[in-house]
């Protein structure tokens, strides 16, 4: 009687086992049956530019990005070095900061890989004052300070020379130095510094030679304070710039097209009224 019952014991737990493992197996889906959810992945583009008036102009461009699928993460920095720094280490896909002249300067003292992807817009560098409310009125051995890096301080020799403060010398261009000059009948005190610091020598310098974003950082309107201010033709387009070989890749491309659309254009020339010119 006792192995009877066993027996039945053992059948019952069997059956019970095999019962629950059917009924698992039935309710498992299977790969047939699943569908994987849709991929909401976005691309994401990080760019390293400056607050003004570069980083305004890429907001305009990511709202056209969204819709493409690229989420566009903008860093703003405030001076020319570390971007290009940032861009060849790989820590961002892009930079929009410098013009040609600039870029061409530091990749060759710096060794980098970097390369031009389009124009944007110019931003005619101009001579402010603080001390002055004309040209004529500059004193005999008055302090002007210049950007120091060796493309911003050459345009802004030649900016000066075009005003007719100083003479440089003939073969000269973009990388003049203030030892190229060759006549300075003012006897002017021409001081190389920072370029983000050259809105704050205006309290100090009879002149300073600023390059528009700064200038319109602190609150300056170029066509309205400069006493002189480069023509509208200038060759130094702002550009958006990337490691070489990436030109090509799909998500640089659509910021490209983004970064040079109608209603980038629209925003830059109605935002900056002629301060900002669309180089594109």
């Amino acid at each position: 009687m006792k192995k009877l019952l066993f027996a039945l014991l053992s059948v019952a737990a069997i059956s019970t086992v095999l019962t629950a493992c059917s009924q698992k197996d039935e309710s498992a889906p299977t790969a047939s049956t699943t569908s994987a959810p849709a991929s909401t992945t976005e691309t994401v583009l990080k760019v390293a530019a400056s607050p003004v008036p570069h980083a305004e102009i890429l907001q305009v461009a990511k709202s056209l990005l969204q819709k493409e699928g690229i989420d566009l993460q903008i860093v703003q920095m405030t001076d020319y070095v570390r971007p290009n720094i940032a861009l060849a280490e790989k820590d961002v896909d892009a930079n929009f900061t410098q013009h040609k002249p600039y870029l061409d300067n530091f990749v060759q003292k710096h060794k980098m890989q970097l390369t031009p992807v389009v124009n944007i817009h110019v931003e005619p560098m101009g001579v402010y004052s603080n001390k002055v409310k004309s040209l004529s009125e500059v004193p005999d051995g008055g302090l002007v300070t210049i950007p120091n890096d060796v493309s911003n301080g050459g345009r802004a020799l030649l900016l000066l020379q075009k005003a007719g403060l100083i003479k440089l010398k003939a073969d000269t261009g973009i990388s003049a130095t203030v030892r190229d000059i060759v006549d300075n009948p003012k006897h002017l005190k021409i001081t190389p510094i920072d370029a983000p610091q050259l809105p704050r020598t205006l309290n100090d310098a009879t002149l300073a030679v600023i390059n528009t974003n700064f200038a319109l950082e602190a609150k300056l309107v170029p066509t309205k304070d400069a006493l002189f201010i480069e023509e509208k033709d200038s060759p130094y387009a702002n550009i958006l710039v990337v490691r070489t070989g990436d030109e090509h890749r799909e998500a640089i491309q659509k910021l490209k097209q983004a970064m040079t659309s109608p209603e980038v254009k629209k925003f830059i020339e109605e935002k900056y009224q002629g301060a900002i010119i669309p180089a594109f």
